[in-house]
């Protein structure tokens, strides 16, 4: 699939102007344009495009933008979280979540059409999976996300989390290289230490991650402390087991001496008992590593139940008395369906 203007990164447009005869000194003005700037239709000279780079452009010949267009749009009772359907050029349809303070935005992004990991209790693992998105696709979220934040609120994003539809570390090349252009300076200029890349415990990709030239943070999902549990959420704890992730989770840190961040998804009478939280404790001893507890949000195709608070709390307390960080996930947008595993590219019904 040949990929839209978002997915070229600096040296890409380069190597296209020059094979396409033109100067590639031009690069910097177009690459401007469409990463900083966000200009998203109309690239011709009255947007700065220097006359050779908007003739190559109207050929045939050159990639053209992302046509993202804004299917529906739903903004949550807390004032700054906001769900948006983007359709893709083939029809297929994502979803993008805007969350966050003011000062601190983040950018919830997909990865995929549908998801091919089949979590029990996740709206998207429920879809199952249709396709990878382009490098573009993803970079065309951001921009989206950047968009609306600059004209509602004149600010701009400081965070981006591939935590949105799919298993990133499944579709890892255009996932890098789509972060690859969201962190340059010349562009959105996100730091690599503001973002974080979410995996149900994608072995090959963790192992290629800690071995990638830039140190973004990982988020690895466990809930379930034992392969028997485990496996009763996540299918694909059968083709990587828990020993086997944990293990590749402390080659991640020998080698990139970061810390890894582990999601509990806390679902009342499954594993929210004192005795999963002090088997998870000794399940990561000695690993740099920090517990993020996120109480169920409700899907239609589970009947999970998310756990008391008093559990929530003992199970929180256990795991810091263990001496591992443990936080629990601010919940966001769960009035729209913007919170964790509850995307699924459907349209609410508006009241």
């Amino acid at each position: 699939m040949v990929d839209s203007l978002e997915g070229y990164s600096y040296g890409a447009l380069e190597q296209m102007l020059s094979g396409a005869g033109v100067n590639p000194v031009h690069a910097k003005p177009l690459f401007s344009a469409v990463q900083r700037r966000l200009v998203s239709k109309n690239l011709s000279v009255a947007e700065g495009i220097l006359p050779p780079v908007a003739r190559w452009l109207s050929t045939d010949e050159a990639p053209v933008l992302c046509p993202t267009e804004q299917t529906d749009c739903s903004p949550s009772g807390d004032g700054f979280t906001e769900k948006y359907m983007l359709r893709l050029a083939d029809g297929a349809e994502v979803e993008a979540v805007r969350m966050g303070f003011p000062g601190r935005f983040t950018a919830c992004l997909s990865t995929q059409v549908g998801c091919a990991m089949g979590c029990v209790f996740c709206a998207t693992g429920q879809m199952g999976f249709s396709r990878h998105l382009t490098t573009g696709e993803i970079v065309a979220q951001a921009h989206h996300v950047e968009r609306g934040l600059r004209e509602s609120h004149g600010e701009r994003l400081r965070n981006i989390v591939m935590m949105g539809m799919g298993e990133p570390l499944h579709n890892f090349e255009p996932v890098m290289e789509a972060l690859g252009i969201i962190t340059d300076n010349r562009g959105l200029n996100i730091g690599p230490a503001r973002v974080a890349i979410s995996t149900v415990g994608h072995i090959p990709g963790i192992l290629k991650l800690a071995h990638h030239p830039k140190r973004y943070s990982l988020a690895v999902s466990l809930h379930g402390a034992s392969d028997e549990e485990r496996g009763k959420l996540i299918p694909v704890n059968k083709k990587w087991p828990l020993a086997d992730l944990i293990g590749a989770c402390r080659e991640y840190t020998a080698i990139k001496r970061a810390r890894v961040f582990f999601a509990w998804t806390l679902i009342g009478g499954v594993n929210d008992s004192k005795d999963h939280a002090f088997r998870l404790a000794e399940l990561l001893k000695g690993i740099d590593a920090h517990v993020n507890l996120i109480p169920l949000n409700a899907t239609e195709g589970y009947e999970g139940e998310a756990p008391d608070e008093t559990n929530v709390r003992e199970f929180q307390g256990i795991i810091q008395a263990s001496g591992l960080p443990c936080t629990v996930r601010q919940r966001r947008g769960i009035d729209v369906a913007a919170g964790c595993g509850q995307l699924k590219a459907r349209r609410l019904s508006k009241q």
